[in-house]
């Protein structure tokens, strides 16, 4: 390495602070999505020279560049560095969740030593831009939530609770928000509740100087996703299991997942944190489980080898359509953050009774003719449709779509006892017909071969409507991605919605859905 080069990797080992001095540094950005152009705001915000570097760009964001003062280089075919990239002469490179980690433009920054860090690390650097509201020094805390399903309600849960418990209080990252854009908000925040996909975890803790450091931390489950992007199960859980490095307080880890536990037993974490297990079982202490339909905390207390605190009952679960198994796991581990953070286990209660899941999460669409019509379009992988499908003894399962080069065998296999049906969507629909093959011949199996979108929704459900019989759950629960058909998830959900109201008209039925209970998974 030559001395310019030392000296570049020294101001930017350097560069942990808004406050320091990041004007003219050179920095191409990869992607212009929602998280891209976080980034480029937030760098030329920063004085930066920005260079954002896209297959394509939205009319929006590409006027907003020329008005923050940042160019944009747009090229549809990315298989080698744009003239201009070269040019430019980046001196980091700032990669968006969606570029590949071994995307050619990855390859010939790394080729050519230039730093890379994802747009985690640059909003850790960042964080400290706007005071506490709560007056405390130092910037918000950060709790981090991963794991391959259930993210987005477990950090909507936690951050409902610790809005509850009296703090200003911000759910960001994977769900939507991009972290940048929470740590810049000029009211500030007392802590920031962060979902982390696989891709950004990719990119956290490389570099001297962005050590991510969260208050707590928790990987909720593990299965394979995303294997065509990290190249493999293994690469797979090591991204994931780097949430818990230099956690400070509480590992929140599934005892349900022995992966997430080796990841927790593995994890450099600050002395004193402690690991706390979550469960549907009898919790032993620093646990949160289940004794006698009574959710409970043994972790958060003096005498937890001897006592509980409880936090709600299965019973007032069902009551607000919150007792999926699969939900009341993900409930225990927001308590179990929550409670790390300190808010009582009233508070907890309190937000229990009033929160509802986000649409396309296992809701509740329509009962006709005793028959229940449930939206779990989120169930974007085999891990999330196993989840759905376990909460229903008699499913017309519609499930489809891009696969992502995972193995739905198992999930086909174990679940054919339950099935009335099935109803396959999707360009992947050969794979999935095979393994009904092999593993339920007399299993009725129908394709939608509909090529546009305003077709697969109607088919599918008049296909699903003729399988189907009084007792019976007709689950879209595709265990696959929307994109080969839909923009995504929450348009497959709308449209099967429509598409239900549509199909079963009139009024529907005045008795409830039957609710699942944890206690029978």
């Amino acid at each position: 390495m030559t001395a310019s080069n030392d000296a570049l990797a020294e101001r930017l080992a350097a560069l942990t602070s808004w406050h320091h001095d990041w004007s003219g540094l050179r920095v191409a950005v990869y992607g212009l999505g929602v998280t891209g152009f976080s980034v480029a705001d937030t760098l030329a915000e920063l004085g930066a020279q920005v260079l954002v570097v896209a297959a394509k760009a939205d009319d929006e964001r590409r006027m907003l560049l020329e008005v923050i003062g940042a160019e944009l280089v747009e090229e549809p075919d990315l298989a080698t560095p744009p003239d201009r990239l070269v040019a430019f002469d980046p001196e980091l490179v700032i990669a968006s969740p969606g570029f590949h980690w071994d995307h050619p433009l990855l390859v010939w920054a790394e080729q050519r030593g230039t730093a890379v860090w994802g747009d985690i690390e640059l909003a850790w650097r960042l964080r400290d831009k706007v005071a506490r509201p709560d007056g405390r020094q130092g910037p918000a805390d950060w709790i981090c939530v991963t794991g391959t399903n259930g993210k987005t309600t477990t950090v909507q849960l936690t951050a409902t609770m610790i809005l509850a418990g009296g703090n200003r209080v911000a759910p960001c990252g994977n769900i939507g928000v991009p972290v940048l854009d929470a740590i810049r908000d000029p009211e500030g925040y007392d802590v920031l509740v962060v979902e982390l996909s696989s891709y950004q975890l990719h990119w956290v803790n490389r570099n001297a100087g962005g050590e991510l450091s969260p208050f707590s931390a928790a990987c909720l489950n593990i299965a394979d996703d995303h294997l065509d992007w990290h190249g493999s199960l293994e690469a797979y859980i090591a991204a994931k299991a780097k949430v818990y490095d230099n956690t400070r307080v509480a590992c929140v880890y599934n005892k349900a997942d022995e992966n997430t536990l080796r990841m927790v037993e593995e994890a450099e974490v600050v002395e004193g944190a402690r690991a706390i297990g979550f469960g549907l079982g009898v919790p032993g202490p620093s646990d949160f489980g289940i004794v006698d339909g009574i959710l409970c905390d043994r972790a958060f207390l003096d005498d937890r080898a001897n006592a509980a605190l409880e936090l709600t009952t299965l019973d007032e679960l069902q009551e607000a359509g919150l007792s999926a198994p699969h939900v009341v796991a993900n409930i225990l581990a927001a308590s179990a953050l929550a409670r790390s953070y300190g808010v009582p286990p009233q508070v907890i209660r309190d937000v229990l009774t009033a929160f509802r899941l986000d649409a396309h999460r296992i809701e509740l669409v329509r009962v006709q003719g005793g028959v229940n019509w449930v939206d779990d379009s989120k169930a974007t992988n085999p891990h999330a449709a196993d989840a759905s499908l376990r909460a229903y003894p008699s499913v017309v399962w519609l499930v489809g779509g891009l696969l992502k080069g995972v193995d739905v065998d198992a999930l086909v296999a174990r679940h054919v006892g339950r099935l009335r049906g099935a109803v396959v969507i999707g360009v992947d629909r050969a794979e999935l017909v095979a393994a009904f093959r092999r593993h339920a011949p007399d299993l009725p199996v129908l394709e939608v071969d509909a090529d546009e979108t305003d077709e697969v929704m109607p088919t599918a459900v008049r296909l699903a409507g003729g399988l189907a019989r009084e007792g019976d759950t007709v689950l879209l629960a595709p265990a696959a991605a929307s994109m080969d058909q839909f923009a995504d998830y929450a348009e497959r959900g709308r449209r099967f919605q429509s598409a239900v109201n549509e199909y079963v008209g009139g009024e529907a039925d005045d008795e409830s859905a039957p609710r699942p209970d944890p206690r029978q998974d």
